[in-house]
């Protein structure tokens, strides 16, 4: 009896402790579930924040390689809106340097004297800076470089000399429709010389062959017709009927002079190609082919103009025509246009081209009562159109990644930006 009770009450206590032991385990397991949970509510938000740290860190390194390469905020704020601001301004001064010159020429003023002072000029505000900036790394001068420095300034004063007669003999918005012949003859000049291949199955180059068939089509039809005055200043209009056949002569000549000048013009652009290839240093060759055309066309004027008064810069419009092509024409808008060319390629500035024609018509018509004539609105209508479609083929090229006369300024900054993107990739997957 005495030992069934004992059993009994043994039986008592063990169930008393297995339920304690129950409870302290279930305890035990609450305990560690709210810390597990804790645990990972710490780790979702430790994951959280590194993600966010990731993608500011992301975000602050893409602003900072764009704003090194001049591309952040495109379209909006001084950052991205300052290539469209500098080529509209470049484009300004190029009317300006035309409209300026013009005025200097009707004084009397000679071409070429014109042409070898602002090239003389241009020397030597371009000399300090490139003494400057090649102070320590010059390349060597040799005499076939040195050949071919002469040969640039025979082209380019030749180039000059005719542009800036053209432009005398017609008007400045003539002359800065013109200059939209230069694409689709630096096509024809890469097809003479072999350097492009005519694929007629290809769509960019059908655009470009027809572009350029357009472009001449419609420098003919600017210059060889002239239609009625659609803009005329009330201070020309009698002197348009008195002197109507000499104006039309003029203007035929001016505009056969404005095509050679493009002609020459596509023609330097490839001997400048070539010389940039064996000699990399862009502002010291700027500097010799100013100091080539000043020294030409300084040689030529001594020649042909007997009398000494034609080098006279008086009045002071000649004077301020010098400075303005000097500074302006050559520093100014060969700097702006350099700067855009780095950040957004040369198919963003040859589209500001077109936008001279419209800035020089207005002037021109405004402020200098030079007359708009209706075969001068058709002509340059036909141009903008061949322009836009010899364009539109080089920028389907550089799309596809083929090779053409910018390939070698265009596959550096393609290479440097992924790079750029591969490291920006590593540095934030290392947080």
């Amino acid at each position: 009896m005495v030992l069934r009770d004992w059993r009994k009450h043994r039986r008592e206590n063990n169930i008393s402790l297995s339920g304690a032991t129950v409870k302290i385990t279930g305890k035990r397991s609450q305990i560690k579930g709210e810390a597990g949970a804790g645990r990972g509510a710490e780790r979702g938000g430790d994951a959280v924040a590194k993600v966010r740290e990731k993608s500011r860190f992301g975000s602050r390194l893409r602003r900072r390689r764009l704003r090194e390469r001049g591309e952040v905020n495109v379209g909006m704020g001084l950052g991205g809106a300052a290539p469209y601001v500098g080529m509209v301004m470049a484009e300004c001064a190029q009317v300006g340097l035309m409209i300026i010159s013009k005025q200097a020429m009707s004084t009397g003023m000679s071409n070429l004297v014109f042409v070898c002072y602002s090239n003389a000029l241009a020397s030597l505000v371009l000399l300090p800076f490139a003494f400057l900036l090649y102070r320590s790394g010059r390349p060597p001068l040799t005499f076939s470089l040195i050949a071919g420095f002469f040969l640039l300034g025979l082209v380019g004063s030749l180039a000059q000399i005719f542009g800036y007669a053209g432009i005398n003999f017609s008007s400045p918005t003539l002359g800065t429709a013109m200059l939209n012949l230069v694409p689709g003859f630096t096509f024809i000049l890469a097809i003479i010389f072999r350097m492009e291949k005519l694929e007629w199955r290809s769509l960019t180059c059908m655009a470009k062959s027809v572009g350029t068939i357009v472009l001449v089509t419609g420098a003919f039809v600017v210059t060889l017709y002239r239609g009625p005055a659609l803009l005329t200043a009330p201070s020309a209009t009698d002197s348009h009927y008195l002197n109507l056949p000499t104006q039309q002569l003029n203007w035929v000549v001016g505009g056969l002079l404005l095509i050679a000048d493009c002609l020459l013009t596509s023609g330097w652009l490839f001997l400048q190609a070539s010389i940039l290839k064996s000699y990399p240093a862009e502002l010291i060759v700027v500097l010799c082919y100013c100091f080539f055309v000043a020294i030409q066309c300084g040689v030529v004027t001594l020649i042909v103009e007997r009398d000494m008064s034609a080098w006279s810069v008086k009045p002071t419009l000649r004077l301020l025509a010098v400075l303005y092509s000097a500074v302006f024409g050559s520093a100014f808008q060969v700097g702006i246009c350099t700067w855009c060319l780095q950040r957004k390629g040369p198919v963003f500035v040859s589209m500001f081209k077109p936008l001279g024609i419209a800035i020089a018509s207005v002037l021109g018509a405004l402020c200098f009562g030079d007359s708009f004539y209706l075969g001068s609105l058709i002509g340059i209508c036909i141009i903008v159109v061949g322009f836009y479609s010899v364009m539109w083929g080089k920028a389907n090229e550089e799309k596809m990644g083929k090779p053409s006369l910018h390939s070698t300024t265009n596959k550096a900054p393609l290479i440097e930006n992924k790079i750029d993107e591969t490291e920006e990739d590593i540095l934030i997957h290392k947080i």
